[in-house]
């Protein structure tokens, strides 16, 4: 028998990275939220790797954090080794990644739920959500969300909905031959939700990805590996991190070898990936062990990262080591990696099916087009990983809440940054399979550096409510100081002296015979900002400045003519974006569009002519002969 429960503002349909920043922002926002999940034990689950951060999504959760999210502040609180990626590369490709205690994470992010103000946290499986239709004849608008209902009859009335479903949509896991209905580490599958978007008009489709086995530290012998220490001083994550990380504990890299793939080679017929048993599609750049013997079998070898799983528990992820092998094929695969001849497996790899959504019915508020009121992030929309769920959920959120304020949507175009660019490649290109954030995605990368998101995103978090006045304006001051120091490195010049001919033979540079500012000196590649400090404290001009504000500096003295070229690139596209496209124009009136530029323009609805051109099936002529339809339109 169905009964009234509540009635709120928003319902989130999970509780995994997507809906946790959706919630809080939302809740912060002073809406009215409830936020459910299956199982309150897997609130803020991190099922595949333990790890926050990576090439690429490392910039997202720094991003995230400068908006006003939540993710990075409880990294930082939760992780056990810290490290930034690609040092030996140039600063655009700079990422933080950490390793985290599961455990502790969870714990975390759960108790921030459960305290949050505007917040409930409930434990349901969400089956069916009510919409209303206008009462308007004729009325061309979409119905809206009234309601979502839960497995046990409970309704509870709402304005907005948002679908952070994961892998839970129909999940089904696969191990060999055993398939199972079921969501990540044995929960339960959402398997009537589905049935209802399909009849509301949703496009689903079928996408899949997979988690290496677990094994325990105990049977591993570490000195048949390399060690994998952290950075140090280990480089936090949140802008507002202002205590001392501590890296807790060491990683570990060994190698498959000739052995590991002739087992592979010989079990092939059984892997679900090659007998067909799979249906989803897979992520190409987190490809199983499996599929990397095939894909690359000129290789000798490849790498497994062992990683702890935290520090009250002695289970080891094996990194690289993806697999929807049988069982025993998995642990004869294991034993015959050096250091793991005597492991036992404490949960087997598995691959998992799930639904969701084609990416290209959203708006890039994350609403979808055929529900008014109806959003969605992470994987629901097609994307994979922890970071990416987390941004849309953050945007979503937020979204949802200045629908119902009646205030202007939170759009984040790619000019922006990384989540921008993830937003973007979603509802204007679309994806085949599930969509993995990287430093090579986006046109702009030394302009939207992991460093710099601060600076980049905060307007847009204080716009909304979710970054303070006090914390924008510090944001604000901190810019200042690197300005005042650039120009004042620009108009120092140190002359001849005994300091400046010993820092330059020591760098192996040439020498300075009449002198030079500072910074021409520092424009040179073998010199770095700290070089310049030690040179005017020999000359008696100790420096102050922070270490964040020194390395603002560096980057924008050295890589100047590179940061003003994207700039101006960005600044052009900026002017595309400006040439704003009607909702109600009809594409088929454009007799100079080719057909099938009508066909993609007419189904995506782009906001923007910038976002016309992205378009897959749109070419440049299409996109001058819009533009020209536009100017005699006005």
């Amino acid at each position: 028998m169905d009964f009234e429960a509540g009635v709120y503002d928003i319902a989130v349909i999970g509780a995994g990275h997507a809906g946790i920043e959706a919630s809080l922002a939302a809740a912060r926002m002073g809406m009215k939220t409830i936020c459910f999940t299956i199982n309150l034990d897997s609130v803020g689950n991190l099922p595949c790797n333990p790890n926050i951060g990576g090439t690429g999504k490392g910039h997202l959760v720094r991003e995230l954090d400068a908006l006003g999210g939540e993710m990075a502040k409880c990294a930082d609180k939760a992780c056990i080794q810290f490290r930034m990626l690609n040092r030996g590369k140039g600063p655009a490709v700079h990422s933080p990644r950490a390793q985290a205690d599961r455990r502790k994470y969870q714990e975390l992010m759960k108790h921030t739920l459960e305290c949050q103000e505007n917040l409930t946290l409930r434990q349901a499986e969400i089956i069916d959500i009510g919409i209303e239709s206008s009462s308007e004849v004729h009325c061309d608008t979409p119905p809206t969300v009234s309601f979502v209902k839960t497995q046990t009859g409970a309704i509870f009335r709402c304005k907005t909905a948002i679908i952070c479903t994961g892998t839970y949509l129909a999940g089904r896991t696969i191990v060999g031959e055993i398939i199972a209905d079921g969501g990540p580490d044995g929960m339960f599958a959402a398997t009537k939700l589905g049935e209802r978007l399909r009849e509301l008009g949703m496009s689903l489709r079928r996408f899949k990805t997979g988690t290496p086995p677990r094994i325990n530290a105990r049977d591993v012998d570490f000195s048949k590996m390399e060690e994998q220490v952290g950075d140090e001083p280990p480089p936090p994550f949140s802008f507002e991190t202002d205590w001392q990380l501590n890296n807790m504990v060491p990683c570990h890299l060994t190698y498959t070898n000739e052995k590991t793939h002739e087992i592979i080679r010989k079990n092939l017929h059984r892997s679900p990936m090659h007998s067909g048993t799979i249906e989803g599609t897979g992520a190409r750049y987190c490809p199983s062990i499996e599929d990397k013997i095939v894909r690359f079998a000129d290789k000798e070898r490849h790498q497994i990262f062992l990683e702890p799983m935290g520090l009250d528990t002695e289970e080891i992820y094996l990194q690289g080591f993806s697999s929807s092998m049988p069982e025993e094929v998995q642990l004869e695969m294991i034993r015959s990696v050096p250091g793991l001849e005597n492991a036992e497996i404490m949960r087997p790899a598995y691959a998992i099916e799930y639904d969701c959504i084609d990416p290209l019915e959203m708006l890039p508020t994350m609403e979808l087009k055929k529900i008014s009121g109806l959003y969605g992030a992470g994987q629901f929309n097609g994307s994979s990983g922890y970071e990416e769920a987390a941004v849309q959920g953050f945007v979503a959120g937020v979204n949802a809440a200045l629908k119902l304020k009646g205030e202007e949507p939170l759009v984040i175009s790619r000019n922006d940054g990384y989540i921008g660019t993830l937003i973007d490649d979603l509802v204007t290109k679309g994806t085949n399979e599930p969509y993995r954030m990287m430093t090579s995605r986006t046109e702009h990368r030394l302009l939207h550096r992991q460093d710099n998101a601060d600076i980049r995103m905060s307007h847009f978090g204080n716009r909304v409510g979710l970054v303070s006045d006090e914390r924008h304006e510090q944001i604000l001051e901190k810019y200042k100081t690197v300005e005042a120091e650039i120009e004042r490195l620009e108009t120092t010049f140190v002359p001849p002296s005994e300091a400046l001919k010993e820092l330059l033979e020591a760098q192996n540079t040439p020498n300075a015979e009449n002198g030079i500012s500072l910074a021409s000196l520092l424009r040179r590649p073998a010199i770095t900002y700290a070089d310049i400090v030690a040179l005017e404290y020999a000359l008696g001009n100790p420096s102050t400045l922070s270490p964040e504000i020194c390395e603002q500096v560096e980057i924008s003295i050295k890589y100047s003519g590179y940061i003003e070229r994207q700039q101006r690139q960005v600044d052009e596209l900026e002017r595309m974006e400006s040439h704003k496209i009607p909702d109600d124009i009809n594409y088929d009136e454009i007799q100079t569009l080719r057909t099938e530029a009508r066909q993609k323009l007419t189904a995506i609805r782009p906001k923007n002519l910038g976002q016309a051109t992205r378009i897959s099936g749109v070419s440049p002529a299409d996109a001058a002969a819009l533009m020209v339809y536009l100017k005699k339109r006005v």
